[in-house]
């Protein structure tokens, strides 16, 4: 008997099976690629929400798991999954600086706020006004990762790439049963597929579709990450991410001409160099009305979990939500109150 069925092979499922396997548990890891929002993120992270400049939730905590989480995948892997990356924040105004410098004395954002101040970033970015650099920032290749760390489940044979059909799916009294698989638990990792999940379609997923351009600028040769209204984030090869949109109420996962043609009326106002666009991609952010994760027991089943709801800052959030989900599952310790799935369920 496995000890542990994983439906979905994002960043909630990687997780999820890393955690579990360093624990010597049994996975098998269910992924039909259905969901594309790990892969086309801009795996930015950073601890500052910089259109109001407050301390993203819990991001100091997320920083001290994460990256070392995904230094350790580096050496596991074979390949290069972070990059270090500058973040600076174009003010419009003086009104913006001055609010820059007013967050700077708010518990716990002093230390990501340079207080020095740029004029210039960049020859084809102009200012009327001045940059902020935020610290401790970077980038993580959500695409590299996800496809190396299928690549080792394969290597393991535990990875099933086929789409996961609930209705087939036994639950017994103390394990579940999924076409004559055997497992001691079960844990639900499918982002916004999970709104198809007879099992946790009480939960209030709403989803937020973002899209990204992708262009080529060879003059721009940023090497930073640069946030007006969209951010610029270098990719390498003169290759650039513009992003991202926001949709609440777009929940198909193509990318549209409007999100196209928004995105570049804003990148025409940040840079002023010639560029190409190359490519876009689309994919809808797991998002809970109160934007937080949701993890924890089915509340009928003991042997049915779930850890989702990243929104978009799922490469910080999902080391630290598996690590907590794990150690609950493993080792019986309390799940947050924020992010139990229990204030979602009314019985409770």
């Amino acid at each position: 008997m496995l000890d542990y069925i994983i439906v979905g092979a994002g960043l909630s499922g990687i997780t999820v099976a890393e955690e579990l396997l360093c624990r010597g548990k049994t996975v098998q890891v269910y992924e039909d690629s259905s969901q594309s929002s790990s892969t086309v993120a801009g795996g930015i992270y950073n601890p500052v929400i910089l259109k109001r400049f407050t301390l993203a939730w819990n991001a100091g905590e997320q920083l001290e798991i994460s990256i070392p989480f995904y230094r350790k995948l580096e050496k596991k892997l074979g390949v290069q999954l972070i990059f270090e990356l500058p973040v600076y924040r174009k003010f419009n105004s003086v009104e913006e600086q001055n609010n820059w410098f007013t967050a700077m004395d708010k518990p716990g954002l002093s230390r990501f706020l340079d207080s020095k101040l740029e004029t210039s970033v960049n020859d084809c970015i102009p200012s009327r006004f001045s940059f902020g650099k935020v610290r401790s920032t970077g980038r993580v290749d959500t695409a590299v990762l996800l496809e190396s760390y299928r690549k080792f489940l394969i290597s393991i044979d535990s990875l099933v790439s086929e789409s996961f059909v609930h209705s087939k799916l036994d639950i017994r009294e103390d394990h579940v049963d999924y076409n004559g698989e055997k497992a001691k638990n079960i844990v639900f990792c499918e982002g916004f597929g999970i709104k198809d999940n007879p099992l946790f379609n009480f939960l209030p997923f709403h989803g937020n579709k973002g899209e990204y351009l992708i262009v080529k600028a060879k003059d721009l040769q940023l090497k930073e990450a640069v946030k007006s209204s969209v951010f610029i984030l270098p990719q390498g090869n003169n290759i650039y991410k513009i992003g991202a949109t926001y949709d609440n109420v777009d929940k198909t996962r193509d990318h549209t001409q409007k999100a196209r043609e928004t995105l570049l009326s804003q990148l025409k106002k940040m840079i002023t160099c010639d560029f190409e666009v190359v490519g876009q991609v689309a994919g809808i952010r797991p998002a809970t009305i109160d934007r937080k994760p949701v993890i924890g027991k089915h509340p009928l089943y003991s042997s049915v979990y779930c850890c989702n709801g990243f929104g978009s800052r799922g490469v910080l959030i999902a080391p630290v939500m598996a690590k907590q989900l794990v150690a609950y599952l493993e080792e019986q310790l309390p799940l947050d109150p924020e992010t139990n799935i229990n204030r979602f369920n009314k019985t409770t």
